[in-house]
């Protein structure tokens, strides 16, 4: 079945940042790992300038070039089943 870009945001030996990998796994998506580490790339600070500062960002999902949100809203939306219907 076809799936769009899943790109996710996230520093090394977080918690947060392993239950979203662990979630993403379940639900079985095919996702790509960015560690952020330090200053995020301008593309990342481009996306994310209207939200809080970057390191309180991880993890951070975007689907298809478009931001989802952090650990909060992807399990929300996975309980709701809204993630399904972004991702695929």
């Amino acid at each position: 079945m076809y799936q769009r870009e899943v790109v996710l945001h996230a520093r090394g030996r977080s918690l947060r940042c392993w239950r979203a990998k662990r979630l993403l796994k379940r639900a079985g998506y095919h996702f790509e790992v960015l560690e952020a580490s330090g200053d995020p790339p301008s593309g990342v600070r481009k996306r994310l300038a209207h939200r809080r500062s970057y390191r309180h960002m991880v993890p951070y999902i975007f689907v298809g070039g478009r931001p989802v949100g952090g650990l909060a809203e992807m399990r929300t939306l996975s309980i709701t089943g809204v993630l399904e219907h972004v991702v695929r």
